[in-house]
C-alpha cells in the first residue's frame, strides 16, 4: 500500500461503511460515517440482476445449442403423427412437462429412438441409469443437460459448423469440457500418413501455426491412434517423451487420441488435451469419445478439407484407372466393399490392367468384379495380404515389400510365387501393383550377385571372329573401362609378372593347343601399378570335327585369400613365439615360487604352540599367483603369522610377493605390532614395487600371556575353533595394500584358551564363480568343525573338502595351543622340529 502525505491524507478522508446482518432480521444494516446514504439494498439488487443477466444468456446458450436437435426431433414426430411443425413443437413441450423433463433431453431421445447410430450406442448406458450432469460447471455446454443430450448438441452444433475449426471448437466447449478436457486437435490424415491440423481450440495461435503439418515418420499420439487404428490413452505425455501440439504446456499433458473414420477407413484423429491424466478408462467414456470422432470423420469429409464435388470421385477414380493401365506391372484397383452393418468386410476387385497375370492361369475376365477373397481366399490366411491392404486404406501409408511369397489355389493345388508388391491408398480406392518374379531373370540375378561376391569375371573369346565378350566384373578387375576393346588370351603373358610367364604359358598350350580344360594363378600388373593375384580357369569349345571354335572361362580375384594365407602364417609364427616365451615365464613363476613357499612344511612347535602351513599352486602353469603365507618365531620370542594374495598372475605376481614377504619378515623384527607393520607394508607396496595390489593378514603372538594380535589390509577374517566350534573373528578396518600412498590400520586382540585352533588362508580356499562369498565362508566353517587327530589332519581336510572351483593358489596358517599333558609330550619330543 503506497503511503501518503498528511496533506493528501486530509483531502482523501472517508469514513468507512460498515455493513452487518443481525442475526435473525433478514436485513442488512449500515453505517455510512460520509453522507453517501445506505448502500446495502442497492448492493442486493445489483448483484441479483447480474446473477439473472447472467442464467438468461446461459439459458440462450442452452437454446441455441440444442436448437437442431430440437428441430431434428420436431422434425421426427412431423414424419410419424403427420402433423404441422407448430403441431409437433406443442406436442414436444406437452410430452416433456409429462415426463419431467427438458425439451432438449426428450428430443434427445426421440432421435436416439429413430436414429440406431455410434451416438446412440454411446448413450444408451447413461439414458439406462439416468445419467444427469447435475454438477456441471457454470457456463458449461448444457448447463444441466443429460449426457445423451449433450452428445446430440454437439453432433448438431458439429455439423452445422462452416470447418473444421468451427467443428473443434464445438466439440470443445459443448462435450468435452464438462469431461474437464482442456483442449482439443482434429487431425486430418493424408495419403502418405502424414498429418494435418484441421482445427484446434484450447491451444495458442503460436502452438496452431507450429503444428500445422506433421510429416511422414514423426512419432505423436495422433500417429500412434493412425497406423494402429485403435484408441491411445496417455496418461502423461512428458512421461511418454511423445511431442504433439501443446506437449510443452503443463495445462496439457494427458492425451487420448482416437481414430476417425468410417467403414474401414480411417481420415483423421481426434486428440483430446486433459490438465492432468485423463478420467478413468471406462468402456462408457471410450464409447464418447469414438462418437465425437465419428462427427469429426464427417466433418472432414463434408467440409473444405473434405471433397465437396461428388464428380471429384469418379474423376479420380478414372485418373487412377488410366494410371493402372500405363504400367507395364500387374495391377489391380480395389474398392472397399462393406456390409449390412456398413463394417469393411473386403475389396472388390474393380479394375484389372492389360498385364495383369493371375497365378492361377485365369483371364481377366473371370477375376474383374469379384472379391478379393472370392477370387484369393488365401489373401487373408496364409499370405496376409487383405491385412496389408486393409492397413493402407485406413491409415494411408503406403506398403512395399520385396519378393513376397503369393500362394493361389489351382484345383485345391496350392501354387506359390515370388513378387514385389506396392499397395497404395488414392482416394477411397486401393492400388495394389504386383511386378512377379521372373525364373530366367530371377537366375540371371543370382548369377550376377554370385559373381560380385566372389568377385568372378566372365570371358567369351572367338577364335573364328576374334571377338572377345567380357562382363563389367572383369572390366573392373584389370581395372580397365568398360568401353575398352578387352585383350585376348595369347596377350596375357604381357599384362602378367615376369615371374608367373611359365605357369601361364602351360596354361594357354593346355586350352588353345591340347584343346583341354585347364587352370593358372598368377599376378596381374594393371595400368595403375596395383597388383592383383588372380586365378583364371578355361575351356575350350570345339565343333563336331573337333576344331577349336571358342574359349570360356573365368578370373577370380584371390588377393584377400593370399594376403590372409600370409598374414596367418605370421600371426602362426608370432603366436608361437609368443606362447614359448608364456610357458617359459611360467615355469620361472612357478620355480620361484616352490622355491620360496614349498607346498608343504612340517608341524611347528614354538613356545608351547602348534603351528603348520599348507600350500596348494594352481593346476594350470599360467594361473600361477601371488598367494603368500608367513609362520616364524621372531627373535623377541613371538611367532608371526601372516597370509596374502598379490593381484594377478604371472612372473609379476611371484616377484611382488617376494617382495612384500621378505619386506613384512625384515620389518617385523622391530618389534612393531601387527597394524604398524601394515602400514610399513603399504608404503613398500606403493614405492618400491611396479604398482603391487595385494590383501595381507598379519597377526603376533605372545606365548608369555597366550595374547594374538593381527591387523588386515583387506583380507578375509581368521577363524576361531574353540569347544567343538567355528565362527570367524571380528574384522578391523584396513584397506588393501598399494590402494593409496597412507593408510590406517586397526588392530584386534585375543587370549588363546587351551585346545583353541585359528586358521588363516587365502580366498583360493573359499572363492566360487556361481556362489556368494558367505555361501562358501559357512561351507568353510562347516567343514572346519569336524573333528580333527591333530593340526596336520584339520588342514588337509580343508583343501580336501574345498567347494572353490577357481582353481587359485591357496594358503593355510594354523595355529593349535593343545592341553598341558599334549604340551609336554611335544616338548619331550625336543624343542621345535619340522
Amino acid at each position: 500500500m503506497p503511503r501518503r502525505g498528511p496533506a493528501a491524507r486530509r483531502g482523501r478522508q472517508r469514513k468507512s461503511t460498515r455493513v452487518t446482518m443481525q442475526p435473525g432480521s433478514g436485513h442488512v444494516d449500515s453505517t455510512d460515517s460520509d453522507g453517501l446514504g445506505n448502500l446495502g439494498p442497492t448492493v442486493g439488487r445489483l448483484a441479483a440482476t447480474v446473477e439473472r443477466l447472467r442464467q438468461q444468456i446461459r439459458e440462450a446458450q442452452e437454446a441455441a445449442d440444442g436448437r437442431g436437435v430440437l428441430e431434428l426431433a420436431r422434425g421426427v414426430l412431423v414424419e410419424r403423427l403427420h402433423c404441422s411443425p407448430a403441431e409437433a413443437a406443442r406436442h414436444l413441450d406437452s410430452l416433456a412437462a409429462r415426463a419431467g423433463q427438458t425439451p432438449l433431453e426428450l428430443a434427445t431421445e426421440i432421435i436416439n429412438q429413430a436414429a440406431r447410430d455410434r451416438v446412440t450406442e454411446a448413450t444408451q448406458a447413461f439414458l439406462s441409469h439416468a445419467v444427469r450432469d447435475v454438477a456441471a460447471p457454470p457456463g458449461g455446454a448444457g448447463g444441466g443437460l443429460a449426457v445423451a443430450a449433450r452428445l446430440r448438441t454437439t453432433e448438431s452444433a458439429a455439423m452445422a459448423a462452416a470447418d473444421a475449426q468451427a467443428a473443434a471448437e464445438a466439440l470443445l466447449a459443448h462435450a468435452l469440457q464438462p469431461l474437464s478436457a482442456v483442449a482439443v486437435a482434429v487431425w486430418s490424415a493424408g495419403a502418405d500418413a502424414s498429418l494435418t491440423l484441421a482445427g484446434a481450440a484450447g491451444f495458442g495461435p503460436e502452438e496452431t501455426t507450429r503444428w500445422r503439418y506433421v510429416p511422414p515418420g514423426i512419432a505423436t499420439p495422433a500417429r500412434t491412434a493412425l497406423l494402429e487404428r485403435r484408441l491411445v490413452w496417455y496418461p502423461s505425455l512428458k512421461q511418454e517423451g511423445l511431442p504433439s501440439i501443446g506437449h510443452r504446456a503443463s495445462a496439457a499433458d494427458g492425451r487420448v487420441a482416437i481414430p476417425a473414420g468410417t467403414g474401414g477407413r480411417i481420415i483423421g484423429v481426434l486428440e483430446v488435451c486433459w490438465p492432468g491424466p485423463p478420467p478413468e478408462q471406462s468402456a462408457r467414456l471410450e464409447r464418447q469419445l469414438e462418437s465425437l470422432a465419428e462427427v469429426c470423420a464427417h466433418t472432414l469429409e463434408t467440409r473444405p478439407l473434405g471433397n465437396t464435388d461428388p464428380r471429384t470421385g469418379n474423376r479420380e477414380l478414372t485418373e487412377l484407372i488410366e494410371l493402372a493401365d500405363g504400367l507395364h506391372d500387374s495391377v489391380m484397383v480395389l474398392l472397399p466393399h462393406h456390409d449390412a452393418q456398413g463394417v469393411l468386410a473386403d475389396f472388390r476387385i474393380h479394375h484389372l490392367n492389360s498385364h495383369f497375370v493371375d497365378l492361377a492361369g485365369r483371364p481377366a475376365g473371370m477375376i474383374s468384379g469379384t472379391l478379393l477373397l472370392e477370387s484369393y481366399p488365401l489373401a487373408a490366411a496364409q499370405d496376409g495380404l487383405l491385412e496389408k491392404i486393409e492397413r493402407v486404406h485406413a491409415t494411408g501409408e503406403p506398403f512395399h515389400a520385396e519378393r513376397v511369397t503369393l500362394t493361389s489355389l489351382v484345383e485345391h493345388v496350392p501354387l506359390t510365387a515370388v513378387a514385389d508388391l506396392s499397395i497404395t491408398r488414392h482416394g477411397d480406392a486401393v492400388l495394389l501393383v504386383c511386378r512377379i518374379e521372373d525364373e530366367t531373370a530371377r537366375l540371371a540375378s543370382l548369377l550376377q550377385h554370385a559373381q560380385r561376391l566372389g568377385r568372378i569375371g566372365g570371358f567369351e573369346e572367338n577364335i573364328v571372329t576374334g571377338e572377345i565378350t567380357w562382363n563389367s566384373q572383369l572390366f573392373e578387375l584389370y581395372g580397365l573401362p568398360a568401353i575398352t576393346s578387352p585383350p585376348p588370351l595369347t596377350a596375357l603373358p604381357a599384362h602378367a609378372h615376369p615371374d608367373d610367364e611359365p605357369a601361364i604359358g602351360r596354361f594357354l598350350r593346355t586350352v588353345l593347343h591340347h584343346h583341354q580344360p585347364s587352370a593358372a594363378a598368377f599376378r596381374l600388373r594393371r595400368s595403375d601399378e596395383v597388383v592383383r593375384h588372380l586365378r583364371i580357369v578355361a575351356e575350350p569349345v570345339l565343333d563336331d570335327a573337333g576344331h577349336l571354335l571358342a574359349v570360356r572361362g573365368a578370373y577370380q580375384d584371390v588377393s584377400a585369400q593370399h594376403w590372409t594365407e600370409v598374414a596367418l602364417a605370421a600371426t602362426r609364427d608370432q603366436l608361437a613365439h609368443t606362447e614359448q616365451q608364456s610357458a617359459e615365464r611360467n615355469r620361472l613363476a612357478l620355480q620361484l615360487q616352490r622355491a620360496i613357499m614349498p607346498s608343504a612344511r612340517g608341524p611347528i612347535d614354538a613356545g608351547g604352540l602348534q603351528m603348520a602351513v599348507r600350500y596348494r599352486p594352481a593346476e594350470h602353469e599360467h594361473l600361477v599367483g601371488g598367494d603368500w603365507y608367513e609362520a616364524t618365531v621372531l627373535p623377541s620370542g613371538q611367532i608371526l603369522l601372516g597370509v596374502g594374495d598379490v593381484a594377478g598372475h604371472g612372473i609379476d605376481a611371484a616377484t611382488g610377493m617376494v617382495v612384500l614377504r621378505n619386506a613384512l619378515r625384515g620389518l617385523a623384527t622391530t618389534g612393531a605390532g601387527p597394524a604398524q607393520l601394515l602400514g610399513w607394508l603399504n608404503l613398500v607396496a606403493n614405492h618400491l614395487t611396479e604398482h603391487v595390489t595385494a590383501t595381507a593378514l598379519c597377526a603376533l603372538y605372545d606365548p608369555a600371556t597366550r595374547t594374538l594380535r593381527w591387523a588386515r589390509a583387506g583380507h578375509l577374517a581368521p577363524v576361531m575353533i574353540r569347544h567343538g566350534e567355528a565362527f570367524t573373528l571380528p574384522m578391523p578396518q584396513g584397506m588393501m595394500l598399494g590402494a593409496l600412498d597412507e593408510g590406517e590400520y586397526e588392530e584386534e586382540a585375543i587370549t588363546l584358551a587351551e585346545g583353541d585352533v585359528l586358521l588363516m588362508y587365502t580366498d583360493g580356499l573359499v572363492e566360487r564363480r556361481d556362489g556368494s562369498l558367505q555361501d562358501s565362508l559357512a561351507h568353510l566353517l562347516t567343514t572346519a568343525r569336524r573333528p580333527a587327530a591333530d593340526l596336520e589332519t584339520r588342514l588337509d581336510n580343508l583343501l580336501t573338502y574345498s567347494n572353490a572351483d577357481t582353481d587359485d593358489d591357496t594358503c593355510i596358517v594354523g595355529i593349535h595351543l593343545p592341553a598341558p599333558d599334549r604340551q609336554r609330550q611335544a616338548q619331550t619330543g625336543g624343542g621345535i622340529h619340522h
